[in-house]
């Protein structure tokens, strides 16, 4: 057994973040494990090529089954490759709207508000042209406005406005509703990810090690402690002590599977696997949630020139009923025809999609069985709350409204998905439990909170077990109102801090 101060488990998003900031000390030893491989296929670094990273091995390709009343799969796509989801996202950076960190404190997050992330957001990035007071200006993250923007999103923007959405200078920043360009993680016409990021401008460091291609299969325990990791690498098996603490970021679906493979979650679950339990934490794997969307196409009046960015670099922030006190549904304009394999639809484009941004339904991630090669079993339980297919029928009608603008009327040639035959709420409804996809932003299945069925503290250590955090997307007590990679930047940036010695 090889032992480090600190183990982190997953080289995602997160795991990059905390292997770069932990080794800024040479004193201490940090081991970083990534399942999938160091270089992303080369479609990785194109903007416009992400659709085809979904296909590729840099993608687990978990699936969700029986979603909606059509009783369907639904693909929840997580990054297998250094980098993780911001290797293989679409790149958009956008905080949630200041009122989804506040929603964290009122549900026993404490210290997790906005005003208490400002300052992690901020350590992440550079965003020239922005308010310094609000937007970081050197971090290793360059963000910015697509450049050139697509003219057929721009007519999208444009439109949007003429029937009465309010302009947001800065929709990534979370403080403005309306619509606008979004930050994207691009540089130069490429994508960077965390791993270009943090991660590489920093291997050459003689107290970090970064193994890819290794399985983590459990958490070893000796009591209540956490005192390392068992992984296989090409069929070997390995293990690797934690003198400090291990640190779990492998997102939202991977952190509860290892935690339940070793014994920690709802002791029911576990003894159904013949799995001993060592912590009964029933939340683990739990209050799973997710954005999902639903889109109208339209063909084209004109050819829409070639994406040179991300295909999807202006959206909105809007409230379904002005009576709300928070936005809580998306309107993302896109420059193809963004279908799902259910629905069909044009060969060429431009989408308006709807997304639900703060979701009554919430579903599980559990174990298949006990074997850590099995890929868990994902339950979102998508538009099962009315309230959710409300907000989602209302953001289609919004989409349609915009879609019919003057503005839009070069581009327009007809409405292709959902059609003239969806003029009915029922028809409307149909249409989008037959098409909804998932937004591939799962959170929530290890919340912070103090409850009995929180999975970490405020602090994010493990209930019950010393030596053990969690640092993802599995900690957010609740989903945020944006895309939520640039809310696990920052999580991974507080953790640091939190872990440092």
């Amino acid at each position: 057994m090889s032992h480090y101060d600190f183990v982190i488990v997953g080289g995602g998003t997160a795991g990059c973040v905390l292997a770069a900031r932990l080794s800024e000390n040479p004193q201490v030893s940090v081991l970083l494990l990534e399942a999938g491989a160091a270089q992303s296929p080369p479609a990785g670094a194109i903007p416009p090529a992400w659709p085809a990273l979904l296909q590729s091995p840099a993608n687990w390709a978990d699936v969700a089954v029986g979603q909606t009343r059509e009783h369907r799969p639904v693909g929840v796509a997580r990054g297998r490759v250094l980098g993780g989801g911001s290797a293989i996202n679409a790149m958009v950076f956008m905080r949630g709207h200041r009122s989804s960190y506040d929603r964290w404190v009122k549900d026993g997050a404490d210290g997790w508000g906005f005003d208490d992330l400002l300052p992690f957001f901020r350590r992440t990035e550079t965003a020239p042209g922005h308010d310094p007071a609000l937007r970081g200006m050197d971090g290793p993250l360059t963000v910015g406005p697509a450049t050139p923007a697509n003219p057929v999103l721009a007519a999208c923007l444009d439109a949007a406005a003429e029937i009465g959405c309010p302009r947001a200078r800065d929709i990534s920043g979370g403080l403005e509703e309306g619509v606008g360009w979004t930050d994207l993680n691009v540089v130069a016409g490429r994508r960077q990810s965390a791993a270009d990021a943090y991660l590489r401008p920093v291997m050459g460091r003689a107290n970090l090690r970064v193994v890819t291609g290794a399985l983590v299969r459990r958490l070893l325990l000796r009591g209540q402690r956490c005192t390392g990791v068992e992984f296989s690498v090409d069929g070997e098996l390995v293990r690797a002590g934690a003198s400090g603490e291990v640190v779990v970021s492998a997102g939202t679906i991977g952190t509860p599977k290892l935690l339940m493979l070793s014994g920690i979650g709802p002791a029911d679950d576990l003894h159904a696997h013949g799995i001993e339990v060592v912590a009964d934490l029933s939340g683990v794997g739990h209050n799973l949630q997710d954005h999902p969307y639903a889109f109208v196409i339209y063909r084209p009046a004109q050819p829409v020139p070639a994406a040179a960015n991300n295909h999807g670099e202006a959206l909105g922030l809007l409230r379904s009923d002005p009576d709300l006190d928070h936005p809580d549904l998306q309107i993302l304009f896109v420059d193809i025809p963004l279908t799902a394999p259910s629905a069909g639809g044009p060969e060429s484009g431009y989408t308006i999609a709807a997304s639900v941004m703060q979701p009554f339904s919430h579903g599980t991630v559990k174990l298949a069985s006990s074997d850590p090669e099995d890929a868990p079993v994902v339950d979102p339980r998508y538009l099962s709350d009315p309230r959710d297919v409300a907000v989602m029928l209302t953001g289609l009608k919004i989409a349609r409204e915009i879609g019919q603008a003057p503005a839009l009327a070069p581009w327009r040639a007809a409405e292709a998905l959902p059609g003239p035959g969806a003029d009915t709420d029922a028809a409307l409804r149909h249409y989008a439990d037959r098409t909804m996809e998932s937004y591939f932003h799962p959170v929530g299945t290890c919340r912070i909170g103090t409850d009995a069925t929180s999975v970490v503290d405020p602090e994010l250590r493990v209930h019950d077990i010393s030596g053990l955090r969690i640092a993802d997307a599995s900690v957010m007590p609740s989903i945020v109102s944006g895309n939520t990679n640039a809310t696990v930047y920052a999580i991974a940036e507080r953790a640091a801090t939190l872990i440092a010695p």
